[in-house]
């Protein structure tokens, strides 16, 4: 209720004890807690003292008990006030007490002019009044509000003098004493409005840091997603769909009655189904590709070339994949590897499916500054645009190879470029960039291999 008190949230949040623990270690802070405390016990010691010097002046009369029961009403009004507000400060309590200050401040204003009435003692207790008016009311009436007090300690002190003109001193202590007052009452208010502004400040910061953190993780959880469709595209969903077509073909063997060539291609579907199952085991441990964890990345094209003309021809496709190598091989790091083998094996399955291709070519070179990777067919070709009109338009979940492409080799600040027409081939051909101070020096392997 008394606004001497140490700011309290009056925008109340759910972060109330977050806040006041950061106002209390604030510097203006300290300082308002220390000015709280030290008007909370001059008012107490100054009505204490004004109490016995009228007793022991005046002696023990029904008058001066009178006085003695007015005072201690002021100690209880204003003790209580100082409680309610401190307690609902704290959040010990739900109930608002501001409501009803100026109830408390006419109150205790009242009470102390009853007492100045009786005795000049009560006089210095204007000091302390001084600044609750100062707090609790707008400036101009609080201004008005102390100069009457100043004029009544004024007149009390002269009536209590018995001078016909009042003494110099008795005029000049109070008037200093007033302005003395509204100046650190100022100087307080100035201090009230910091910490406030401060407090408010702390709540917003910790606002949006929540609010970033929040964002920063669902970001994470969407790169995340979209780094495992990636991931099962390349692998997981290539080799489903080989295993399809394969055992399609197989089947059509059995019914023609050639038991050899079924037996064949059933081991391809064995074989592919072993690999995507050590890639699905891969994704739970959160290794890199099995195919790149014993090898280098030429080695593992050079497999993968092997396995593509084996699939197509378990799947009556004569279909033959060279792979090329121009400049000596360097040991990428893991993500350029694992990036440009998703990439090869990708571009590889769309020849298969769709191509109609006889010849792929893979052609890798290490240029120092760059690593380069063209992926050629000599298929059916397609319309870039019209593809890109297709895809955007599919929602069966296909259509995401070239997307997911983009996005590896973007990660990476590469390049992706795709060139075809009808019936002119496709070629895909990829770009990144090599960090010298990232590439690991190995051994040169590899080579031209058909």
């Amino acid at each position: 209720m008394p606004a001497t008190d140490l700011p309290t949230p009056t925008e109340r949040t759910g972060t109330t004890d977050d806040l006041l623990h950061g106002l209390d270690a604030a510097p203006s802070a300290a300082i308002l807690k220390v000015l709280r405390v030290t008007l909370h016990v001059g008012f107490a010691v100054l009505l204490a003292v004004a109490v016995v010097r009228m007793l022991l002046s005046a002696g023990a009369g029904a008058p001066e008990y009178l006085w003695t029961a007015i005072a201690a009403l002021l100690a209880g009004v204003y003790l209580a006030g100082t409680t309610a507000e401190q307690r609902f400060a704290t959040g010990r309590t739900g109930f608002d007490p501001r409501r009803y200050g100026m109830l408390w401040l006419g109150l205790v204003t009242a009470l102390w002019a009853v007492l100045l009435a009786g005795s000049a003692d009560f006089a210095w207790l204007a000091f302390p009044l001084f600044f609750l008016q100062l707090h609790l009311l707008p400036r101009r009436p609080a201004l008005l509000a102390i100069s009457l007090i100043t004029v009544a300690v004024v007149v009390s002190l002269w009536l209590a003098s018995g001078q016909p003109v009042p003494h110099l001193a008795a005029v000049l202590g109070p008037m200093f004493g007033a302005a003395f007052s509204v100046v650190t009452g100022l100087a307080y208010q100035a201090l009230y409005n910091e910490a406030r502004n401060q407090r408010l400040a702390a709540a917003e910061l910790r606002r949006t840091r929540a609010e970033l953190a929040a964002s920063q993780h669902d970001a994470g959880v969407l790169a995340e997603r979209a780094r495992l469709a990636r991931e099962i595209h390349d692998t997981l969903a290539q080799g489903f769909s080989s295993i399809v077509l394969v055992a399609r073909a197989a089947e059509k063997s059995l019914k023609d009655g050639d038991a050899a060539t079924a037996s064949e291609r059933l081991a391809l579907v064995q074989k592919t189904a072993s690999e995507n199952l050590a890639e699905a085991r891969t994704f739970v441990r959160g290794l890199s590709s099995p195919q790149l964890q014993e090898s280098t990345l030429m080695e593992s094209l050079h497999r993968l070339c092997a396995a593509t003309e084996t699939g197509a021809a378990a799947r009556g496709i004569p279909l033959r994949c060279r792979l090329e190598l121009d400049g000596q091989e360097i040991q990428l790091p893991q993500p350029y590897r694992a990036a440009l083998l998703r990439a090869a094996q990708a571009s590889l399955a769309n020849v298969q499916d769709h191509a109609g291709a006889h010849n792929a070519v893979v052609s890798v070179s290490f240029l120092g500054t760059e690593v380069t990777m063209d992926i050629y067919d000599d298929g059916v070709g397609f319309d870039p645009a019209a593809l890109a009109t297709q895809m955007a338009a599919r929602t069966d979940g296909s259509g995401f190879g070239l997307r997911s492409l983009r996005e590896r080799v973007g990660a990476l600040h590469g390049s992706l470029e795709l060139e075809s027409a009808p019936g002119e081939g496709t070629v895909v051909a990829i770009r990144l960039p090599v960090d010298a101070a990232a590439v690991v020096d190995g051994a040169a392997k590899g080579g031209s291999n058909g």
